[in-house]
Formats: structure tokens, sequence, C-alpha cells
């Protein structure tokens, strides 16, 4: 007892250390109702992305009486004659990662790993000192100026996204550098703040970079629209933002249409837009060479066995976490049956990744479980983990499939995004609406303000018309935006009984005048209530896009009753994504075509789930596979053609 006493005194002290040493180099802020990042980085001259830097949640905006570390001088002055040697150090605040800390200053995590000779599942305190490891061969040009910030561009890198790093909108970017107006080449030098000549151009800086690089001048090509083809399709194509390609357009403000002849950097390859098939991969099996799956999922054993106050039984309850882990778990364990029935020559390894938001044991699984030699890894299921994943197996460019999260963010060679993003989800009911020809109008209620964002921004086309100001629905106002001679495709965005009432009121009455159908772009609870009768909803045949289908054939039904038989339940939505994932994954390494040419050349689809797989950018693959249902008068659910 005594030794434990000693040891928390011990820790509380370094604890204290840390931090009286942490308050000398960073000043605290409290922030004043009315104030931004921009005027409190002016007021201690300092730039807004120091400030960024040591509070990463700023970047969203600051409310009034919050607290922010500012760096001190002395500090400014330690991190700039840091950077000139082979490294630098980093003080650790909330919310820092190991991740985070390679992502913000451009290293990798091995390197980190080296360089602090510590195994990366070590959790950070508040106040540590991480050492950065600097780069050889770096150059300076320039001179430098107070208070001057400069970004030269990489590959890749985009207006959108180098605004947004720098908390500047797109427009004060071009306004500060004219030239880049009409594109972004490589290596060209960005003025972020600072002194600045009459035109916007940079004066006094200080650039760092590891070579001095020659701006490369973009040539333009033209681009003649296609029939159906809308602004996301397009984007798509390009690789390019909605910002970007509108910013080189600004006729594509007033909507997209057949015979517009566009402008696009000569440097973007127009993708090859060929439907993939739909292919079963069981019938061409090829079981020559063993192949290696690494299942990386979050049993979390070790907090399990250290719950000393609840039960497993207890634990299983109210953890809801750890059931959606179980259910995928059981999923993958009816696929790996699956395949021993088709003699896949698959050899299995399922491990603890031991993961939360913000943490996981995936450096020392990939270090002890030799998984650069893996064949294809599924999970951890926290987006940041996978990305982690990636990045580290990237050089061995092991194919890492991302099980459940929606989320997007940094895109490896070697990422495989299973599940659809929610704005894909979104884009696809609207490119259906549109290759049917139809006329779309939205009825947006003041609650919905990011649904009514999104169409503004990139359903340009879309009629909009809300609610009143006493947040009630005129029919009125509807009926004016009806077309003759084609389908009405009404968007219901409202959660309120009563307008639900009144909107279906009207398009019920609008029938026997116009063609009209009912369309939400996400779940509404709303409408599973008993008020809201189910006989309403399939006489307006309401459209709605779905990650997953009901599956009622055979082989659907095959699936559901082997599953009960082995688990004594049904499978839920996890379980069957858990087989679906998994068996997918198990009869693409089963081809004579490598895990990445089944993934260019073939669509599968399975209990619930489809796999489409397409580049998402130069970088990364998505899964486009979604579904487009709707609810058909006989009171069944159906894919709409």
């Amino acid at each position: 007892m005594m030794k434990y006493f000693l040891a928390v005194c011990v820790s509380v002290f370094l604890m204290s250390c840390s931090a009286s040493a942490q308050q000398g180099k960073y000043l605290k802020h409290t922030v004043a109702k009315g104030e931004t990042v921009t005027q409190i980085a002016q007021k201690y001259k300092v730039t807004p992305f120091d400030i960024y830097k040591l509070n990463p949640d700023s970047k969203n905006g600051v409310q009034p009486n919050s607290v922010l570390l500012i760096p001190t001088a002395t500090q400014k002055a330690t991190e700039n004659t840091n950077s000139n040697t082979k490294s630098k150090t980093h003080v650790v605040v909330a919310k820092d990662t190991w991740y985070s800390i390679s992502k913000a200053y451009n290293v990798s995590v091995d390197d980190l790993e080296k360089a602090n000779n510590v195994i990366l599942s070590t959790d950070l305190r508040i106040g540590q000192v991480i050492i950065i490891p600097g780069k050889t061969g770096v150059k300076i040009t320039g001179t430098k100026s107070e208070n001057t910030v400069y970004h030269e561009v990489l590959p890749k890198e985009t207006k959108y996204g180098i605004a947004k790093k720098y908390g500047l909108t797109l427009e004060q970017l071009e306004k500060q550098n004219p030239d880049i107006v009409n594109g972004l080449p490589i290596g060209y030098k960005l003025f972020i703040s600072g002194k600045a000549s009459k035109n916007g151009a940079v004066k006094d800086v200080i650039v760092i970079t590891e070579e001095v690089k020659t701006p490369i001048i973009i040539t333009y090509v033209n681009y003649e629209v296609k029939p159906k083809e809308t602004i996301y399709s397009l984007t798509k194509m390009f690789g390019m933002t909605p910002e970007e390609l509108i910013s080189l357009n600004p006729e594509l403000i007033s909507g997209v249409k057949e015979g517009m002849i566009l402008k696009i950097p000569a440097t973007f390859s127009i993708a090859n837009n060929v439907e993939k098939e739909f292919a079963d991969l069981s019938k061409s099996i090829s079981s020559n060479k063993k192949k290696d799956l690494v299942l990386l999922l979050p049993f979390n054993i070790s907090k399990l066995e250290s719950d000393t106050l609840n039960s497993t039984a207890a634990r299983l309850k109210k953890d809801k976490f750890l059931n959606m882990t179980l259910d995928f778990y059981s999923g993958a364990l009816m696929a790996i049956d699956s395949a021993k029935t088709l003699g896949l020559n698959i050899n299995v390894k399922i491990f603890d990744s031991q993961e939360t938001k913000n943490s996981s044991n995936i450096a020392n699984l990939i270090q002890q479980k030799n998984l650069e030699n893996a064949d294809a890894i599924i999970g951890p299921f926290y987006q940041n983990n996978v990305e982690k994943v990636a990045e580290l197996l990237n050089k061995n460019n092991v194919p890492v499939i991302s099980p459940l999260s929606k989320d997007t963010g940094i895109s490896y060679s070697n990422l495989y995004q299973s599940m659809p993003p929610t704005d894909f989800v979104r884009n696809a009911m609207f490119d259906y609406m549109r290759a049917k020809e139809g006329n779309i109008i939205a009825v947006i209620s003041a609650k919905k303000g990011a649904i009514k964002q999104y169409i503004t921004e990139n359903q340009k086309d879309v009629k909009i018309t809300g609610l009143n100001d006493k947040g009630s629905f005129a029919a009125d106002s509807l009926k004016k935006l009806l077309v003759k001679g084609k389908m009405n495709y009404v968007i219901m965005e409202s959660e309120k009984t009563q307008t639900i009432f009144a909107i279906t009121n009207a398009m019920m009455s609008a029938m026997s005048e116009y063609q009209v159908q009912l369309v939400i772009l996400e779940p509404n609870p709303t409408l599973d209530f008993e008020e809201i009768a189910l006989s309403r909803l399939t006489k307006l045949k309401m459209l709605y896009p779905s990650l997953t289908r009901e599956n009622e054939t055979v082989e659907g039904m095959q699936f559901e009753n082997a599953y009960k038989k082995k688990n004594k339940i049904f499978p839920s939505q996890y379980a069957t994504r858990g087989f679906d994932v998994t068996f997918d994954t198990m009869l693409r390494l089963s081809q004579d075509k490598s895990f990445e040419e089944t993934i260019g050349s073939v669509a599968t689809e399975y209990v619930e789930n489809k796999f489409n797989y397409n580049k998402k950018t130069a970088e990364g693959y998505t899964n486009t596979g979604v579904y487009i249902l709707y609810y058909d008068t006989d009171l069944t659910i159906k894919e709409a053609n």
C-alpha cells in the first residue's frame, strides 16, 4: 500500500512539473464575446495557425469564456529555431494523439516511435514533451518578416482544403492570391497572412522546404457536358470539389446543361465511367495460393477483465459498442464457415484492436504479428484507427477495408471505404431523380438547416419551398411548383406530425392532375409512429436511398435460417454486414486477379449490401453501392428501377 501511495505522489509531482513548464511557454486567453481566432492571433502577434496547433477545436470557431493556449514569444522563437534543425519538440495538449501529432508535423508514425523510444499505444499526458524528428536536406529561401505566414502548394492539395486549414474562406484566399483564381499550380507560394504588397503577392517571407520547386503552369482543356451529367458526377469524374469546378466555370451556378463547354485542368484525367457488371465471384474461385486475411475487431478484452464492478452479462446489457462488435464478429464467422464450404484457401486471423475513438493497440499488433505480410485487413471500426493502419501498411500495399465508418478523412491508396459516405448516399438519390428527368421540389422545415445548406450548395436546380412564419405548410406553395408531363419528386424534410400530414395531404390532392412521388433523404423517426398510416406512404410510393436492402430471396432466407440455427437469434444489421464484408473480401482474395484488380473490374452483392468500389481521388476507394428503394402499394419495399 505504501508503494502505491509513493507511486501516486511521484506521478502527481511529475505532472505538476510538466504543467509548470507548460505555463512558462504558453499564455492562457479567455475568449471575449465576439472575438475571432484571427483577432486573438493579431493581439498576441502570432498566426491563427499557431493557435490551431495548440487548440485543434478552435478550427470550428471559438465560444465566449472558452480558454485558449497562446504560444509566448519565447516559445515561438524556440519553434522557429528548431525548424532549422534536424528535430523539434511538441508539448501535448488536450485531445492530442500520436496519430494527430504525426499528421500535424508531416512525419510518419514510425519516425515518431523511433525518436521517442516508446510504443505508440502508450497514453499521452497533457504537458508531455514529444520529440518531432526533423528532415534532412532542408533549404531556406527568402527573408523572415514578423507575423507572415506562407504556404507552399503540395501535390493533390486544393484551394478549399488550404483555406479551411488556415481558417479562411475560399474568397479570402483568392483575394490574397489573385494568381490562383484560375488554378492552383503545385509549388506555388501562397500568401496566408502578414505583410504583403498591394496586389496580394508574397513579400518578405521565410519558406522552409525540402527542395525549391519551380511553379507548374496549369493548362486547360474543354469538356462537353453529356446527357444526365450532374455537378456531382462531373466532380467525381475530374477529381475536383464543386467549389473548384464552379470557380473555373461560373455558369454552373445556374445548373448543369447538356452541351455546355467546361474548362478543366489538363492534368485531370477523365475517369472511364464504364459501369461494372455485378458478378458472382464464387463461380471463378482460384485456390492455388494460400492467402492471409486479418480481422482487427474492438473486443477490448483487457477492459472486460479489469471491470470488477460489472459481470460480463451486465456489461453486455448496457455496452452497445461491445454488442455491435460481437454481432459483426458472429457474421464474420458465418462467412468463414461459408468459405470453408467453398474450399477457399484462406487463413483467417482475428486480433483484438483494443480501440477507442482516440487510442488503439494497432501499432503493436502490426509489429508483433507481422501484419505487413497480410493479403488484406478488415478493421478497425473507428475511422482514424483504420486510416492509421492504412498509413502504416501503405508501403506494403496491403488492402485495408473500413467495415462500418461513414466518415471520410485522409485517403491512402490501400484504403477501401466499404460504407458509402452520407453525402454520397444523398447524391445517389438526386442522380436517380435526374436520370428520370423529374421535377425536384424540396419542402424543408427550419430545423433542417444542414439539409437546406447541402441542397442549395450542391443541388442548385432544386426548387425549395419552406414553411410560413408560423411554421405551417401552405398547400398552394407546393402546387404552384408542380409540373405536368413529368414526375414531381417532393422531398419532405420535417419531423413534425402535423407538417407531414399537411404535405402528404397536398400531394394526394394533386394526384388527379400531376404525377407526384414522396422522397426522404434520411431516416425520419416520425414516420414510424402509428399516427402516420403506412397506406399514406405506399400511396405516394415513398422513395429513399439506403445502404441496405430487404432480401427475401431464397439465398437471403437461407442465410437468416443458418444464422438463427447457429446463434439462436435472427441476425442484426451488424451481423449481416459482418458476413457481407468478410465474404466479399475472401472471394476477392480467391481470384486469379489481384485484390485491387477485382475492385476495378467487378461489383458484387450479397445478403443486404452491395460493393461497387471506385476511386474517390487519386488515392483510396469508396463503395458507391447504394440502393434506391420505395414503398409499393402491396405494402412491400422494392428496389426502384
